[in-house]
């Protein structure tokens, strides 16, 4: 209900871009640009946490991007998943295997704690997901979001924590869910295998990349015993949006 409020309350009500204030348009052009006007960026927080896969971005957070993701996620500005969900969907085709690899993308978003879940009303990261699933199959690539994974046990709050202590925090924090692994194993055995870049990570934003090395470990175990190098080899990562220094890291 809350969910289907917001997206009411967004056709009725006056809107102003969520990057800048411009009245009378959700998302202005200069502000789009700022999303879209760039090719998608691989990008290296440092320092880098053992298990990071490759992970590309396709802008800095900062000024309206900033704005944008925070509109999504915070403020239930429903009607910028889609353009979300399009840059999204530029760092995955950066991220994955050569055009007519065998196997569908799979997209894994990071899960949410289910109290933010239910605080926001909305799964931000699933919604700008499945925006980018669709963005992709529209352009003829096969692509679908599979949510393997969950939060395993409660981690605290990672505002104001430096990267060694994120680590520490989200270390085991996720794992798959009682039937992430089938599907995932599913998709191995109707392939027989999967190349590089068919499973992709998939988060809004990368800072110092502790949560997305942690969800590829789990992902990793999905292949089970003596086959979890396989799976986790295959792993790349998607965001909208990285820490202004993974990309001047990257720069250098």
């Amino acid at each position: 209900m809350r969910s289907a409020w917001r997206e009411l309350s967004g056709l009725l009500l006056p809107v102003a871009c969520a990057g800048c204030g411009r009245p009378r348009t959700e998302l202005c052009t200069a502000c789009g640009a700022a999303l879209h006007g760039a090719p998608a960026r691989l990008v290296r927080p440092s320092p880098r946490p053992p298990g990071l896969p490759a992970v590309y971005a396709a802008a800095p957070y900062e000024n309206a991007v900033r704005a944008v993701l925070l509109a999504h996620k915070e403020r239930g500005a429903l009607g910028l998943a889609g353009v979300l969900g399009r840059a999204l969907a530029g760092c995955v085709r950066a991220g994955a295997g050569r055009p007519g690899d065998a196997g569908p993308l799979l997209l894994v978003p990071v899960p949410s704690a289910r109290s933010s879940t239910a605080a926001r009303g909305h799964d931000p990261v699933r919604r700008i997901a499945a925006a980018a699933a669709r963005d992709l199959r529209r352009a003829g690539l096969p692509a679908q979001v599979l949510p393997l994974l969950r939060q395993r046990r409660a981690v605290a709050d990672q505002s104001g924590l430096g990267a060694r202590q994120r680590r520490a925090n989200l270390a085991g924090a996720l794992e798959l869910t009682a039937g992430g692994g089938r599907l995932l194993r599913h998709e191995l055995l109707r392939h027989g295998f999967l190349r590089p870049g068919r499973v992709i990570l998939v988060d809004d934003l990368l800072t110092t990349g502790s949560t997305l090395a942690e969800a590829a470990r789990a992902v990793g175990e999905a292949g089970g015993a003596g086959r979890e190098s396989s799976v986790h080899g295959v792993c790349r990562a998607a965001v909208v949006a990285a820490s202004p220094t993974a990309f001047e890291i990257n720069r250098n």
